[in-house]
């Protein structure tokens, strides 16, 4: 009898647990439903006058950390 029950038991849990699961599940999916983006990269957006720096501007904020003997 108490086999019995003891599997009773380990039945239900299994299906509450399968139940909570899924029931998340469908939380998660309608999130992502309801932020999905057009882009799956959108653009990097720089402020006005902050674009890509020149090989030279790069060079002139390189500092010298040290000197090689």
């Amino acid at each position: 009898m108490e086999t019995l029950i003891t599997i009773a038991v380990i039945a239900l849990l299994i299906a509450l647990g399968t139940r909570l699961i899924r029931r998340l599940n469908a939380q998660h999916d309608e999130r992502i439903a309801a932020h999905q983006n057009r882009h799956p990269y959108p653009p990097i957006r720089r402020p006005p006058g902050h674009s890509h720096p020149t090989p030279k501007e790069q060079a002139a904020r390189r500092k010298v950390t040290g000197t090689w003997p």
